[in-house]
C-alpha cells in the first residue's frame, strides 16, 4: 500500500515520514493488531469528512486497521480512506441488519445493541481518533479515556480532560502516528 498522491500533498513531511516507519513496523511482528476508531458524526460536515478520509487513508496506507460506527458522514469518509488505500475498515453497527451500513466496509458487524455498540468501537481500538462531535461521538471519547486509551480529537464540540486536541489534519495524522510508533509498554506477570 501506499499513500495517495492528493492525501500525502496535505500532509506535512514529518508525518510522511512517521508513517514509513509505521508502515516498516506493521510488516513485522510487533505489528498492531488492533484497530484505530476513527469516529465521529454520522451527519458530519465536509471539513470533518475529508479529514477523516485522509485520517483513515494515511493509518490504512502502514497497514493499520481502522474501526467504526460504519455508517455515514464521519464513518462513511474514514471506510471510503482506508479502503482506496487497499486497507480494512471495519463497522460496528448499531442495527439488527446491514442495511445502514456505508457501501466502503470491508466487514460489516450488525449489533442490535443500538448506541451501546459505542462500547465495542472504544474497547476494540488501541486508540481514538475523534473527528467532530456530538454525543455518540463524545460517549465513545468517554469510554475510551475511562478505559486509559489515548484520545485525539480535531473539531470537537467539547473538550474531555485528558483528550489529546490537535489544530488540523496534519497534526492529527502526525500524532497518532507517533504515539503508535511508541514501544509498546511491558506487561509484569
Amino acid at each position: 500500500m501506499s499513500l495517495q498522491a492528493e492525501v500525502k500533498n496535505k500532509l506535512p513531511e514529518s508525518a510522511i515520514e512517521l508513517l514509513k516507519q509505521l508502515a516498516l513496523r506493521q510488516a513485522g511482528a510487533e505489528r498492531h493488531r488492533q484497530p484505530v476508531a476513527i469516529i465521529g458524526p454520522g451527519d458530519g460536515k465536509a471539513r470533518e469528512c475529508d479529514a477523516a478520509y485522509i485520517v483513515a487513508t494515511s493509518l490504512a496506507s502502514a497497514g493499520i486497521t481502522i474501526v467504526c460506527g460504519g455508517r455515514g458522514g464521519v464513518m462513511q469518509a474514514a471506510s471510503r480512506g482506508a479502503t482506496d488505500a487497499g486497507g480494512i475498515a471495519i463497522g460496528i453497527l448499531p442495527e439488527e441488519d446491514m442495511r445502514a451500513a456505508n457501501p466502503y466496509l470491508t466487514v460489516a458487524i450488525p449489533t442490535g445493541m443500538g448506541e451501546m455498540r459505542n462500547a465495542i468501537i472504544a474497547r476494540s481500538a488501541t486508540c481514538l481518533v475523534a473527528v467532530g462531535g456530538g454525543l455518540g461521538t463524545i460517549s465513545e471519547m468517554a469510554l475510551g479515556l475511562k478505559w486509559n486509551k489515548r484520545v485525539f480529537t480535531l473539531y470537537a464540540d467539547l473538550a474531555l480532560p485528558g483528550a489529546e486536541a490537535t489544530t488540523s489534519t496534519g497534526q492529527l495524522v502526525e500524532q497518532v502516528v507517533a504515539y503508535l510508533l511508541e514501544p509498546a509498554p511491558v506487561e509484569m506477570s
